[in-house]
């Protein structure tokens, strides 16, 4: 990973009816920053009309010994070629990604016309969905129906969620930060719920369908985090719950995760709020 470059990824959300439109507004920010796009998703079922561009692009940054500090430089260097008006950015850093979301509609409407947000990530080791996923997403009318065959015997596979404890007063942010983080699990996933969790925000997310058993996937998506300092796995009615804990607790970031894989027969499907 040492000396290899880092690659930005650069999100903006914008007020737009289709794709074409959503490119669009993003065409002057390609031009002062360069990339390619690499992504345009209608997000309308979480903000309604509202689309998601991400473009990519080689950072100026290469990787090195401390890697969370050559993130966070790329991060901070992008936002400033945007320009002097941008104030520094505070900057959360979990690698192999640091980021941070730029919220002012205000600011950005200079550069992107119509836009709510920019997500501006760095990575080290490229872009996560560009990888095969440890989970494949499935939607819930595409679930598979239950096997036939005897009753007792239970179903292998399992469904995935996450909980993300964020230390902010910005629900934007912390359900960016916790996007973040499920994308090194599965290719996308669904935002379910944010809730007041004492002084956090909790963002639940909904990561999908794994073909594998609840031990199988809740170990596999451990490793996919890469953290240290994970509890024991708790089990209840077929299901495990593992968690992780930031110590101390960051007065912004991510403070908390929660992993649960629950088998696929006894999986229920919470509408998003």
């Amino acid at each position: 990973m040492v000396g290899e470059d880092l690659e930005l990824l650069i999100t903006a959300v914008v007020a737009a009816d289709d794709e074409q439109q959503a490119r669009a507004a993003c065409s002057a920010l390609l031009r002062q920053v360069g990339g390619r796009v690499v992504r345009a998703s209608d997000c309308s079922d979480e903000e309604p009309g509202c689309w998601s561009v991400t473009i990519s692009r080689v950072s100026g940054e290469r990787a090195t010994q401390n890697v969370a500090g050559a993130l966070a430089r790329a991060v901070r260097t992008f936002v400033r070629q945007l320009g002097d008006e941008f104030p520094t950015p505070r900057v959360a850093c979990e690698p192999p990604t640091a980021w941070t979301v730029l919220d002012d509609p205000a600011l950005l409407d200079g550069l992107l016309p119509g836009a709510e947000r920019l997500l501006v990530e760095a990575w080290a080791g490229g872009d996560p969905q560009q990888n095969k996923p440890l989970v494949d997403e499935v939607r819930p009318d595409e679930a598979p129906a239950p096997e036939r065959g005897n009753a007792a015997e239970p179903r292998a596979g399992s469904r995935l969620s996450l909980r993300v404890d964020v230390a902010t007063d910005r629900s934007a942010g912390a359900e960016w930060q916790a996007r973040a983080v499920a994308s090194r699990v599965a290719r996308s996933g669904k935002i379910t719920r944010v809730a007041p969790h004492g002084h956090l925000l909790s963002v639940h997310i909904d990561l999908g369908s794994s073909t594998n058993s609840p031990t199988v996937a809740l170990h596999d998506a451990v490793a996919s985090l890469g953290r240290s300092g994970w509890s024991e796995v708790e089990w209840a009615d077929g299901s495990g719950s593992i968690r992780w804990s930031a110590a101390p607790v960051p007065q912004a970031g991510i403070a908390a995760l929660e992993l649960t894989a629950t088998p696929d027969s006894a999986f229920v499907w919470t509408v998003p709020d």
